[in-house]
């Protein structure tokens, strides 16, 4: 069979693709649909359906975009009523595909249309289930995302759907199924995933907790709720805007590619509510960047981190970028949700620094650097990882307050005496360091290298967790 698994790792995507005898179908695709047209056209193929697993929350689809240049029609499973035209298919609903059938199984307990794709073979022989976010590997979809939407469906609720849907829909099927899941490691749907990206459904019987035959039902939901962490701020937003509509790609990429002279982004910085949006890597932002700029590198997870600290979707948004990055910015951004792009600097950085404008800058120290420090000053030190990560092992009198919760708690960090903070390398403490810059801190360093080089040096430290007040 010809499936295709199309990986985006900066958001933990998979979408895919599948072709036979020039029919092409696209599962759970990105906003951005050209690099889909262009594999179909590869093959000479039409893509004649688009199917989608699910509302999901962590991106926004490109189904609309794809439906309207290409002619296909959208799938969703059953009881999925979005504001725009689908195809809403029943339980057992059988699609042709040239010589191939796709075969519809409503799986709800992610969400209620939660829906599992079995792909079958010319001759009958199944092949694979595209599973969405019902069955990743290692692990299953979190349960408590759709009260965020629609409130009287509690977590317990959909986690008492799913555990049915995986014991009788998905663990009685054979063992030689592929497993294409909708996600991987990295993504914030899931609380255990592995790093591999597909499996057999054989395999994962014997090592997925959740696929535990011995498991009782209220096991399961106490076993798949434990330990979920608050989801970012933006899953109810994108999934709003997949049942309801967007506008298209095409016409938020026109409206950011907006190429601003260092004095016009200044006039256009200065207005109500627009954000300043740096995406270079941290170690050049620190040497020098625009008053009141935050820095979200593209190098690292940048749409995830976007919309966790940017809590307004809406936002108008202006882009300081490595010249040629501005397309590539945009882009990651819309994937989403923010749509807010108004303009960018020209010439990035440089341009801004040639034309005497104000800059600003931070200070960085190295492992060396912070070990004298830690060993003679006592300085406060902030450690902005996750608290799993803190949890392992950190530095002994550190203060943990993860970067997605560091809006929550400005009142406890001190602004009349000097402290540290550093993650695990240096990406997100600098999305924590110019957050504090831009609200007026003027008393930190932060660790080049973060955990990763600290845990290489003579420091104490622990696994046991420390206080998280600063009072």
């Amino acid at each position: 069979m010809k499936v295709e698994q199309i990986y985006t790792g900066c958001i933990a995507h998979a979408a895919y693709y599948l072709e036979s005898n020039g029919e092409a179908a696209i599962f759970d695709p990105l906003r951005e649909v050209q690099p889909y047209i262009d594999r179909a056209a590869k093959d000479n193929a039409i893509i004649k359906y688009v199917f989608l697993t699910h509302f999901h929350a962590d991106f926004v689809s490109g189904h609309l975009d794809l439906a309207k240049k290409t002619g296909a029609q959208i799938i969703y499973g059953p009881t999925a009523k979005p504001s725009y035209k689908i195809i809403a298919a029943h339980d057992g609903q059988v699609f042709r595909l040239g010589n191939y059938t796709i075969k519809v199984i409503h799986t709800p307990g992610h969400t209620l249309e939660s829906t599992t794709f079995m792909l079958i073979e010319k001759d009958g022989t199944e092949h694979g289930l595209i599973t969405g976010d019902t069955l990743f590997i290692g692990d299953v979809g979190r349960p408590d995302l759709a009260q965020h939407v629609i409130a009287d469906l509690t977590q317990e609720k959909l986690a008492g759907y799913l555990f049915d849907s995986l014991r009788k829909k998905i663990m009685p099927l054979s063992d030689h199924l592929i497993v294409y899941p909708n996600h991987g490691a990295g993504s914030a749907c899931g609380k255990m995933m592995s790093k591999e990206t597909t499996d057999t459904l054989g395999h994962q019987k014997e090592v997925n907790y959740a696929l535990n035959p011995a498991l009782t039902k209220q096991e399961f939901i106490k076993a798949i709720l434990t330990g979920l962490t608050p989801p970012p701020g933006y899953f109810p937003k994108n999934v709003l805007m997949n049942l309801q509509g967007y506008e298209s790609l095409d016409t938020v990429l026109e409206r950011g590619r907006n190429a601003l002279s260092p004095e016009a982004f200044e006039t256009a910085a200065n207005e109500n509510e627009t954000l300043v949006l740096d995406t270079r890597n941290a170690a050049d932002f620190a040497k020098g960047f625009i008053p009141n700029s935050i820095n979200i590198g593209l190098e690292g997870n940048f749409a995830q981190w976007v919309g966790e600290m940017i809590s307004d979707i809406k936002q108008p948004i202006l882009l300081v970028c490595n010249p040629g990055k501005e397309g590539e910015a945009m882009i990651r951004l819309s994937r989403v949700g923010y749509d807010g792009t108004i303009g960018y600097l020209e010439g990035g950085f440089a341009s801004w620094e040639n034309a005497g404008k104000d800059i600003n800058s931070l200070n960085r120290i190295t492992a060396e650097e912070f070990e004298k420090i830690y060993n003679t000053e006592k300085k406060l030190v902030i450690d902005v990882r996750k608290r799993t990560e803190f949890q392992s092992e950190h530095i002994i009198d550190a203060v943990n307050i993860p970067l997605n919760e560091i809006n929550d708690h400005l009142s406890e960090i001190p602004k009349d005496k000097p402290f540290i903070i550093h993650c695990a390398g240096g990406y997100r403490s600098m999305i924590a360091a110019s957050i504090l810059k831009q609200r007026g801190w003027d008393n930190f360093t932060d660790v080049i290298g973060g955990f990763t080089d600290l845990a290489k040096k003579d420091l104490p430290k622990t696994a046991y967790m420390c206080p998280t007040s600063l009072l």
